[in-house]
């Protein structure tokens, strides 16, 4: 469409904005409210990858300084995301569209796995992929893999999508005088340590002059907005 400033999105979701009414699972209802979000991304004319975390399910980090191996936890943490990413495709083909489940981890039965060629096919082909299990290894966080998958599917724009409209100095849950940046600089981001999301992801982001926004999930119209070039939430680029 015309009116589009970005055409191609990876949309980032934390596993907790599957939570919902519960402390903990999958609530149907938040699937079905993500699902119309999408949805109308889509009839918007953009094409669309998502990673999703496995939080809501599975924190492999927690349990590691807990004592449990590293690697065990982490690969926990991607089977709790696969999970996510197959409740978060029930719900997009509810809505009559063309979804994909690929993951960093061969698991035939369950879905796809994982190459780039055929990311980008299905993409521009109109079906929206989901994209499970981080980069398939130990060490890495799904924000990485979403700065990794962005830049392989060659996306115009990553959007993490979270709780908050924003990044801002401090935890606007805590603290009701945090400030909320408009936009930042990686630089800015990176020095501050304003915990938008890891370092790793925000350098290859830097690095691959991919620009990055973080919006709340739960405004609607939010996703179309910011790929119509609206001023929403916080815009990071170089």
């Amino acid at each position: 469409m015309s009116d589009l400033k970005y055409k191609r999105l990876l949309v980032k979701l934390s596993g907790e904005a599957l939570i919902g009414q519960y402390d903990f699972g999958i609530d149907p209802a938040m699937i079905s409210n993500l699902a119309a979000e999408l949805d109308k991304l889509q009839q918007g004319g953009v094409e669309i990858g998502v990673v999703i975390g496995g939080g809501n399910i599975f924190r492999g980090a927690g349990l590691a300084a807990a004592g449990l191996d590293r690697v065990a936890g982490d690969q926990m943490g991607m089977l709790a995301t696969v999970m996510n990413a197959l409740a978060l495709k029930d719900g997009l083909e509810k809505q009559g569209l063309k979804v994909s489940v690929m993951s960093g981890l061969a698991m035939p039965q369950v879905c796809d796995i994982y190459t780039q060629r055929d990311a980008r096919r299905k993409i521009a082909a109109g079906e929206i992929v989901i994209f499970a299990a981080g980069t398939g290894n130990p060490y890495f966080t799904t924000d990485t893999g979403a700065s990794l998958r962005a830049i392989e599917i060659q996306a115009d724009l990553m959007v993490k999508a979270t709780k908050v409209d924003g990044i801002y100095d401090d935890d606007p849950m805590q603290n009701p005088a945090a400030k909320k940046y408009d936009s930042l600089t990686y630089d800015q981001a990176i020095n501050q340590r304003l915990g938008v999301m890891d370092i790793a992801a925000m350098v290859m982001c830097q690095e691959n002059d991919l620009a990055m926004a973080v919006c709340n999930i739960s405004e609607p119209n939010a996703l179309l907005a910011l790929a119509q070039g609206n001023n929403l939430g916080t815009r990071v680029t170089n």
